[in-house]
């Protein structure tokens, strides 16, 4: 791993994260939200991608030290999340990455919980300018549209049965109803969490290059 564990405070609280910066020493800065599984390996690799390619990336450990290792474990952390003591963790991390960071803009992206987060997160921090939803899912997070900053990307899959292509196509629809800019694809022929390349089991590369390519992209347009 190429970045560190930090601490950062979140109102009244304090909140730790994996912070990866690149080798110049700071870039345009982006959350990265994990997975229902925690702060595991694969959301920590994605923030030393994203600084290999210029970023300042910080993930904030939403779980505050939980991690999981099957589904049933997993499940129960995600229904637990204490969605005011999320909102605080995200606005604390996006204080805290803003000074690891050139830019006034931050971006953030998330993956299966950490998508629907991403959402949350765009909505609630006037600095977050770009949004980055990996097929995003979480009953009790409920973003309210009307109040992105900044234009939303949504990457999904075409066999998910979490966030099917219908689920995809109506959170298009409300954020186009809300009068903000959205981009969504679905992948043919994978399966939710596409992207996470420890799973063997549904990770499909063509997808995933796609959809980091598309990714940098995105960030690189709108936090420039």
């Amino acid at each position: 791993m190429a970045g560190r564990m930090v601490e950062f405070p979140t109102n009244g609280h304090t909140t730790q994260g994996y912070l990866a910066t690149p080798a110049a020493g700071s870039g345009p800065g982006v959350l990265v939200i994990q997975e229902w599984w925690g702060l595991v390996p694969h959301i920590k690799t994605v923030c030393d991608r994203f600084a290999a390619e210029g970023f300042s990336a910080l993930a904030p450990d939403m779980y505050h030290g939980k991690v999981a290792n099957e589904p049933d474990e997993a499940g129960k952390l995600f229904m637990a999340l204490q969605i005011d003591r999320a909102e605080k963790d995200l606005s604390g991390a996006a204080r805290y990455l803003a000074g690891h960071a050139s830019g006034t803009k931050l971006g953030a992206v998330g993956f299966c919980m950490g998508g629907q987060l991403a959402l949350f997160a765009g909505c609630i921090d006037r600095t977050i300018g770009a949004v980055v939803d990996f097929y995003g899912i979480h009953p009790n997070v409920k973003p309210d549209y009307s109040r992105l900053g900044g234009p939303v990307l949504g990457l999904f899959a075409e066999k998910d049965g979490f966030v099917t292509p219908q689920v995809a196509r109506d959170v298009e629809a409300a954020i186009r109803k809300a009068g903000k800019p959205v981009e969504i694809h679905v992948y043919p022929g994978v399966d939710h969490a596409f992207f996470n390349d420890e799973r063997a089991d549904v990770y499909n590369k063509p997808a995933a290059d796609d959809a980091w390519r598309r990714t940098l992209a995105h960030f690189r347009a709108h936090l420039a």
